[in-house]
């Protein structure tokens, strides 16, 4: 599945607008639960950084450098003008044009639009995170997630981790939304048909943070348990 670059914009939008807001509040010196040695100050830098990057490789269609950003003096305000120079450059740009970029899909602008929607929701995961509290994503939204890492960065695992090993397959079902992804064994393993040994199930914001290892989460398993702990224990994203 995929959304129309339109939707990955307004979605964008909404998201970065609500990650800027939340960073105008709590101790930047707070730490991210689920990002082992950051702070609130680290994850709104890091994100930042992230969409400057994205946003010159949107608009050269070319490998940039990422480099470390320092951190600014008004962190809110340096992020929000980090959001709008991204979504400036997604405005402008063709989703279907060439361009580079580190996933296992067609080396067009569109892998962009959709990167960085699910990059930002993440991040707000994290920097909620940081107050104890969950955003709530639209189910849609976080359904394409979940896809995402099964499809697009699953099959390029290879580039951050060693290969995870799948010896049967696993179907992951997003109950709220009913979409449904059988990962077949490979090297990597990935999107495909088969009888599933283990069935995963949990609304799609709940599976898009067990595949990025975040929060405290109990999926419905049926099947093989020992299974299905491996493949979801197992690195699965950058």
């Amino acid at each position: 599945m995929t959304l129309s670059a339109e939707d990955y914009l307004a979605s964008l939008r909404a998201l970065t607008a609500e990650f800027a807001e939340a960073a105008t509040s709590g101790e930047v010196s707070a730490p991210v639960p689920d990002c082992a040695g950051w702070t609130r100050a680290d994850l709104v830098t890091h994100l930042g950084g992230i969409h400057r990057w994205a946003a010159e490789i949107v608009r050269t269609g070319e490998p940039q450098k990422l480099s470390a950003a320092d951190e600014p003096g008004d962190l809110a305000a340096w992020y929000a003008e980090s959001a709008a120079m991204l979504l400036t450059a997604l405005e402008a740009a063709d989703p279907a044009e060439k361009c580079w970029h580190f996933g296992g899909t067609p080396k067009t602008k569109t892998f962009w639009f959709r990167r960085q929607l699910h990059e930002t929701a993440v991040h707000l995961i994290d920097l909620h995170g940081c107050a104890g509290t969950t955003p709530v994503l639209d189910p849609v939204v976080a359904a394409d997630g979940v896809d995402e890492v099964l499809t697009a960065l699953l099959s390029r695992v290879t580039r951050w981790h060693a290969v995870p090993p799948l010896p049967e397959p696993i179907t992951l079902r997003a109950t709220d939304t009913g979409h449904e992804w059988t990962v077949v064994p490979g090297e990597p393993p990935a999107v495909g048909e088969g009888e599933a040994a283990a069935t995963v199930e949990a609304s799609a914001q709940e599976l898009l943070t067990l595949l990025w290892k975040r929060g405290e989460v109990t999926p419905r398993v049926t099947g093989d348990e020992e299974l299905a702990r491996a493949f979801l224990k197992a690195p699965l994203t950058p």
